[in-house]
């Protein structure tokens, strides 16, 4: 029998494809402003929940736009592009398309994946695509009047108040990483229509302004910087992401640079004033003059038992009031001297360059519940500073957090964020932090309802049951990262709840006590067994009588 060829490809249009690539002159400086920005969605997240990546819509882009249960979409999109034909000024949609025929390695360059299809069909795709997503994102400008109006054909599908199920459905549709397309096709289009680019670009952005706080979770940080999205491959999520996520130079609150000095100012462990730096010089010097000492003599002659002798004693005493003037610095000698973190802090550890370099261990994640936190004497604050202003402070114990409205869209909104920066952020990953912070501190329907009463979460789902298990659902990551501020922020936290009093109580209680509890019931049962064993004898020997003859023999003695 003869084996068919494992080759089912055209090699002759492969090779004329590859000629045409490699023939092409580009320009240099072009090829350094083309970033890849539409990416597939990584292995782990697709996996735990296809449907919140996959478009139930409408596709956009060239990704989805061969699934057949998506061609219903494709007479609306159509509908579009004539309603855009009406608006252009004397110019024939074929001149769009033409336009953005010249675009085309413009266009295959911001995608991850290789795009399949020829010049003209791609160009023909992003043209009636743009012209949909124009109608869609027209409603949410900023400098309209609401109801903003839209085609016939479209008016039951999308309008400006949301409330339609078709509206919803595209809106999650729009904003996942695979259905995305290039704005600056977008701002190519409304040139046709505006006078200028500049005009055409200070209307689409406007358009992107009234998106973002239409569709975002969070409130728009004041003075987050406009992204030119004529620049640069920029598409809805990628904006939607700048909004959510400012760079490090926007101010959360303070009107100073925010990011990775923020811990800084969170410390509130440290002495300031004229003389603390040479206070921590002369400690400096000490211990490690005792260290020196320690290593050279102690060390050699002793063996590892009396480290615990000294440690653990001082352990126990040094949570008495009477050693709190005591407690940093032979906290600082032991640390130094045994290296055995005698602190006890909970969280504590020495974090050097290639620690901060590394992923951060699972238990490094765990945190209270909010339930938890409460009970233990934390309150909860609104900051309106975005991720970067979250913070804890210890003084007040207040745990402070950004409000986050949580309805039908957000946990589609929110994934697809997050694979987002797993894909396209080189920094640490903020987002994918924040949301392992909250799956960390909801547990249940309980935590939830605190972080509604306290107006962190503006919960417009059914109940409480389902943003609990919304959030509990997003705890797979791609990969586990370090963001120095959120890492700084869950310590202080975890060292407030461990080092609180009910919480030492209930400890202690649950250790020696309630844990104990089996044995007490078989020391009892034991106890009980002999007291009956006992009282048998004495009903068959009489206990009373041999009690009397040994005191009888006692008086003749």
């Amino acid at each position: 029998m003869k084996k068919e060829s494992p080759r089912s490809f055209n090699e002759h249009r492969w090779v004329v494809q590859i000629r045409q690539q490699i023939e092409e002159e580009l320009d240099d400086d072009a090829d350094a402003d083309l970033p890849v920005s539409i990416f597939d969605v990584p292995k782990p997240l697709m996996a735990a929940k296809p449907e919140a990546y996959i478009p139930q819509q409408v596709a956009i882009g060239p990704y989805h736009h061969r699934r057949p249960e998506l061609y219903e979409m494709e007479r609306y999109k159509l509908s579009s592009a004539r309603w855009v034909q009406k608006s252009l000024r004397n110019i024939k949609f074929q001149a769009v398309v033409e336009h953005f025929t010249k675009l085309e390695h413009r266009i295959r360059s911001s995608y991850h994946r290789y795009v399949e299809l020829n010049g003209e069909t791609l160009a023909w795709m992003m043209a009636v695509d743009a012209s949909f997503l124009f109608e869609y994102l027209n409603l949410y400008a900023v400098d309209r009047p609401r109801p903003s109006p839209a085609s016939a054909r479209m008016s039951h599908l999308i309008d400006c108040t949301g409330r339609k199920a078709a509206h919803g459905a595209i809106s999650r549709d729009i904003v996942m990483l695979e259905n995305q397309i290039p704005l600056f096709l977008l701002a190519k289009l409304l040139e046709f229509q505006c006078a200028s680019p500049q005009e055409s670009e200070r209307r689409l952005m406007l358009m992107l302004i009234g998106f973002c706080k239409e569709l975002s979770p969070f409130q728009m940080v004041d003075g987050a910087p406009q992204i030119q999205v004529t620049d640069l491959g920029a598409h809805l999520l990628q904006v939607l992401y700048d909004a959510v996520v400012p760079p490090a130079e926007i101010t959360p609150e303070s009107g100073k640079k925010s990011g990775e000095n923020v811990e800084e100012e969170i410390e509130g462990h440290d002495d300031d004033g004229p003389n603390s730096n040479q206070q921590k010089v002369s400690w400096t010097y000490f211990r490690q003059f005792i260290s020196s000492v320690w290593n050279r003599t102690a060390q050699r002659l002793l063996p590892p038992q009396p480290v615990k002798l000294i440690v653990l004693p001082w352990k126990i005493l040094r949570n008495l009031p009477v050693f709190a003037f005591l407690r940093q610095p032979i906290d600082g000698l032991l640390d130094s001297i045994f290296d055995t973190g005698a602190s006890g802090n909970v969280g504590k550890q020495k974090v050097g360059k290639e620690d901060q370099l590394r992923p951060p261990l699972a238990e490094e994640l765990e945190i209270p519940s909010a339930a938890e936190l409460k009970d233990a004497g934390v309150t909860f604050r609104e900051t309106t500073g975005g991720l970067r202003s979250i913070r804890f402070d210890w003084k007040s114990a207040a745990f402070f957090l950004p409000i986050i409205t949580v309805d039908a869209n957000t946990e589609v909104i929110m994934r697809n964020l997050v694979a987002y920066e797993a894909s396209a952020t080189p920094g640490p990953l903020v987002l994918t932090r924040y949301t392992e912070l909250m799956n960390g501190i909801i547990d249940g329907e309980e935590d939830v309802r605190v972080l509604r009463e306290e107006g962190i979460v503006c919960n417009h789902l059914k109940s409480d049951v389902e943003a609990a298990c919304m959030w509990n659902g997003m705890s797979r990551s791609v990969r586990l990262t370090r963001v120095k501020h959120l890492d700084k922020v869950i310590e202080e936290v975890n060292r407030y709840y461990h080092g609180s009093w009910k919480v030492k109580t209930r400890k202690f209680m649950g250790r020696y006590v309630f844990a104990s509890w089996q044995l007490l019931t078989l020391l009892a049962a034991v106890l009980l067994l002999l007291m009956m064993a006992f009282q048998a004898f004495c009903l068959v020997y009489g206990c009373s009588r041999l009690l009397g003859r040994a005191k009888g023999h006692g008086r003749l003695t």
